[in-house]
């Protein structure tokens, strides 16, 4: 740690909080609160739902394609997943209407 960020941290007084930066990182702290939904985002949330409501994991995969994520990279994985949920529906949707048309 740099030497100048202790020597600040000595003379700051003891009875409030002072800001730590880290100095190879500056963007260290943007991702400290929490995810929106619960704190498990929206990607996670909209899976679980779309358990009931399989119309939100198209919502979902819309965001991923729109770049959602760019906002919080920590989103990317759930609206992924989001976006293999909707293709599984959609495929085995497919063959159950095939089938049905048979």
């Amino acid at each position: 740690m740099d030497q100048n960020l202790l020597q600040d941290a000595k003379e700051h007084p003891s009875n409030s909080y002072m800001p730590l930066k880290d100095v190879e990182n500056n963007q260290l702290g943007i991702f400290d609160r929490p995810l929106p939904c619960f704190g498990c985002g929206i990607g996670w949330f909209s899976l679980l739902l779309g358990i009931v409501f399989p119309f939100m994991w198209y919502y979902a995969t819309i965001l991923y394609f729109g770049n959602y994520y760019q906002k919080d990279p920590r989103e990317r994985a759930g609206l992924a997943a989001n976006a293999i949920a909707a293709l599984i529906f959609t495929v085995a949707a497919l063959v159950a209407v095939a089938l049905v048309l048979l």
